[in-house]
């Protein structure tokens, strides 16, 4: 007796599916939800004046990026069900969440000067190979398309 592995798995495989559907769903309720949370900081920045503050700006752009992570998480969930490439999205997520680092990173947590640069240039080498990895996939796929042409 064989058995017919395509037929065994298929049940699993739309299993998966739904279930990353379902998470892409949910990801899509954070983002509302998170929209809500912005306007609402938004709002108290305007009205209680500390719109000038620093702190307050970088928190808020720090909450802007966290939404757009969210939105690449869901792009990417999305690009999974389709059965479409995930790494650019991946990478562009990741891209933006190391934005997010370096834009709050601040001095004062660290205990010394050398730790914050440790940190920073860490952070800096991340981000340029992420950015190079992100325009190789990219030249890649054109290089694909036009040879598909």
């Amino acid at each position: 007796m064989s058995l017919d592995l395509p037929q065994v798995t298929e049940p699993s495989v739309i299993a998966m599916r739904w279930l990353v559907l379902a998470t892409a769903y949910f990801t899509l309720v954070l983002f509302i939800i998170g929209v809500f949370d912005l306007l609402l900081g938004l709002w108290e920045l305007v009205t209680t004046g500390r719109f000038t503050d620093p702190i307050a700006v970088v928190e808020l752009l720090d909450m802007v990026l966290l939404l757009l992570i969210i939105v690449e998480v869901h792009r990417t969930l999305i690009a999974y069900a389709r059965k479409e490439a995930v790494v650019p999205i991946v990478i562009s997520a990741a891209i933006i969440a190391i934005t997010r680092e370096i834009i709050s990173l601040r001095i004062d947590e660290f205990d010394t000067t050398g730790d914050a640069v440790n940190a920073a240039g860490a952070l800096a080498l991340l981000l340029v190979g992420l950015v190079i990895a992100y325009f190789v996939i990219r030249y890649m796929e054109a290089k694909e398309l036009a040879y598909q042409s």
